[in-house]
């Protein structure tokens, strides 16, 4: 609000402030105005600020949340001179991204996605390179083993590895970042170029921590900022720090597959590389698609560097915080695989066996709820939403953590409990509003592979080890509040694994 006292103080500038605000609100009014269609309701902004200084830049998806509670599930915020509709609940954004899933298919052109993306590759382009290579992403992936004995067998194989990095610690407390990322990073390798890494390779380490920084500044104040007012940019460090990660990273890239270019092998299509390079000599020859360039490739495997370690390395980081927080649910995950598999490798057709270990897995992703706010929508056509008009190229958030919270979904919304996902008879069922992989034509096309690493990885963990909290730490003492970033990891924790007997 405008104070009185600014006026006493200084009546040109609070009447040139009023006129302002005014002039800004009716060029709002403008822009929503369509045949008589209804604007979606929001705050009133202030001129170039717009809503921001309503949002916990930090964790801005818990402000919008409790906004939402105010205007509905369907917001307008203005975000900086950016109008963004906020989509919040699960009824809304299914509606939107699943009844509506047409619509909902492009990316705002906001300044961190041009500097990340610059247009390419799937998770941030749009149009008909969004398409070809989305197809072209899922073929392979399913062709290099995703949803197969293949890449289960990748995944197992690295269960060990990860097992002996444990072991090695005999007990003693120690953080679990860079080897949480190292292992679900080496099943990415493995689809890219058919190898690992050793945890320690200084060369692998230094990507991982390329992809995490990446994450972290993409979600923290500073980037924030200079999205809202690009104009300053060269006040903050975040947005160059994120463009000189994508360069070092690309750099990698592009040595790795001229190195594959020299042994390529157009009858071999088993790695993700391989197929891509074969495909770009195919259009050289015949010109029939001009989508697989360089800069695509460099961008599709950036994206699944990105999408396919942090995301799964976070939440794996979640549970381990999780069973160390509550010992109650450890020791009921350790009792059922202790009486379902006994010291057997743990195998993903073991799953449907293990419903109270399955509701914990998915529990955790609901309560870590790790992409807070999604990744940013655009609409592609002008449409109608729970009766509210949203023009074409409107930037749209679906907002997945009002869906993992909702209170209308969930009994308990704001508590760690497995049993959302058991019925009366302890069996496993799987929940409509369950959307931590999105929803619609936009959804993780890596969703199998994820669940497949997490179940994996998680029961192999379980079944070896008895987690605590480090010496002089009480488990009142571990804090739940989630890291800033893009994606919400934990706190910095360190833990100790204990070997079963």
């Amino acid at each position: 609000m405008i104070s009185w006292h600014m006026a006493l103080m200084d009546p040109v500038s609070f009447l040139l402030l009023f006129v302002l605000t005014i002039l800004f609100i009716l060029k709002m009014g403008s822009f929503w105005k369509a045949s008589g269609q209804v604007s979606p309701p929001g705050p009133t902004p202030w001129p170039l600020l717009g809503n921001v200084l309503l949002l916990d830049m930090n964790r801005s998806y818990r402000s919008m949340s409790e906004l939402s509670k105010q205007y509905g599930p369907v917001m307008n915020l203005k975000i900086g001179l950016r109008n963004v509709v906020i989509l919040t609940g699960y009824e809304t954004v299914k509606e939107a991204l699943v009844n509506q899933a047409e619509v909902y298919l492009d990316r705002p052109m906001i300044p961190i996605v041009k500097s990340i993306s610059e247009g390419f590759g799937v998770i941030l382009s749009v149009g008909e390179n969004w398409k070809v290579m989305r197809r072209f992403l899922l073929t392979t992936l399913r062709d290099c083993g995703m949803g197969r004995r293949t890449i289960e067998d990748k995944i197992v194989e690295e269960c060990h590895f990860l097992i002996k990095k444990f072991e090695s610690y005999q007990g003693k407390p120690f953080e679990t970042s860079v080897i949480m990322n190292a292992a679900a990073a080496n099943i990415i390798v493995f689809i890219l170029l058919g190898e690992r890494y050793e945890y320690e390779d200084p060369t692998f380490v230094r990507l991982l921590n390329l992809v995490s920084e990446t994450a972290r500044l993409t979600g923290s104040p500073s980037v924030s900022v200079a999205n809202l007012f690009p104009a300053l940019d060269f006040l903050f460090g975040g947005r160059r720090t994120v463009v000189k990660n994508r360069k070092e990273l690309h750099a990698f890239i592009k040595t790795t597959f001229v190195e594959r270019l020299k042994e390529l092998d157009v009858n071999d299509k088993r790695r993700f590389i391989d197929a891509f390079l074969i495909q770009q000599q195919e259009k050289n020859r015949n010109q029939s698609n001009v989508f697989f360039h360089n800069e695509n490739l460099k961008a599709v495997v950036s994206d699944l560097f990105t999408a396919g370690m942090e995301t799964t390395s976070v939440t794996l980081r979640w549970s381990l915080l999780l069973m160390i927080k509550y010992p109650e649910v450890q020791n009921k995950v350790h009792a059922e695989i202790t009486k379902v598999i006994g010291s057997a490798q743990p195998q993903n057709e073991h799953r449907p066996k293990l419903p109270y270990t399955d509701a914990v897995i998915h529990e955790i992703q609901r309560f870590a709820s790790i992409l807070p706010m999604s990744v940013p929508r655009a609409t592609v056509v002008d449409v109608t939403l729970k009766g509210y008009f949203i023009p074409k190229g409107t930037e749209v958030i679906p907002l997945l953590y009002s869906v993992l919270y909702d209170e209308s979904q969930w009994e308990k919304p704001h508590q760690f409990y497995p049993e959302h996902f058991l019925d009366s008879e302890g069996k496993f069922f799987k929940r409509d509003a369950f959307l931590p992989f999105s929803a619609g034509r936009r959804i993780c096309p890596g969703e199998i592979l994820a669940k497949t690493e997490l179940f994996l990885f998680f029961v192999s963990l379980l079944q070896r080890f008895i987690f605590q909290p480090a010496p002089g730490v009480s488990r009142e003492d571990l804090d739940l509040t989630p890291a800033i970033g893009f994606t919400t990891p934990p706190m910095p924790y360190k833990l100790c694994a204990l070997p079963r007997s």
